[in-house]
């Protein structure tokens, strides 16, 4: 999968510096992640090891200067009759945010789906993160559920929404 500069790659365990890295330049906006301390390459190993290229992948987007982005399926909720479904997520290093990206990984992980054996993705998104939620509405994903000040950063109490697509 690679247009003339960019290139997506299976992670390898050696990348999980520069995903940490792309993770953390988020935190402090309060806009991507309920974390709200930088976490720490060692935390963050157990979750690098869930992904499996076949099952549940965690790509790398590299560029002409290097990692750019990444992007993780997840398994929702555990269960073996969710196994068909599967959150994604996407994180874009700060100076290739609002370059395009953002869709081109959501459209491979889209394309990806049959061979996952994908046939719903979601997407957990706060309802203040303008970008996120006009992106994948833009690819048909619709509003599944509000969950209404379910997280709270520094005070404020935010939305959290769940945007859904069959996808197979």
């Amino acid at each position: 999968m690679s247009t003339p500069d960019l290139t997506i790659r299976d992670a390898q365990l050696e990348d999980l510096y520069e995903i940490v890295r792309i993770y953390n330049s988020t935190v402090a906006g309060r806009m991507v992640t309920a974390d709200t301390e930088p976490v720490t390459v060692e935390s963050r190993e157990y979750w690098f090891h869930e992904h499996s290229a076949d099952f549940r992948p965690l790509w790398i987007l590299e560029s002409r200067s290097g990692v750019c982005g990444w992007l993780s399926f997840q398994s929702f909720y555990g269960r073996p009759a969710y196994n068909a479904t599967a959150e994604v997520s996407i994180y874009i290093d700060e100076a290739h945010r609002g370059k395009g990206i953002g869709r081109y990984l959501l459209q491979q992980a889209i394309d990806a789906c049959p061979r996952l054996r994908i046939k719903t993705l979601l997407g957990f998104i706060f309802g203040h993160n303008e970008p996120s939620l006009k992106l994948f509405r833009s690819f048909g994903f619709e509003n599944w559920a509000h969950l209404p000040g379910i997280a709270e950063l520094d005070g404020i109490e935010r939305d959290l929404i769940i945007l859904g697509k069959r996808v197979g």
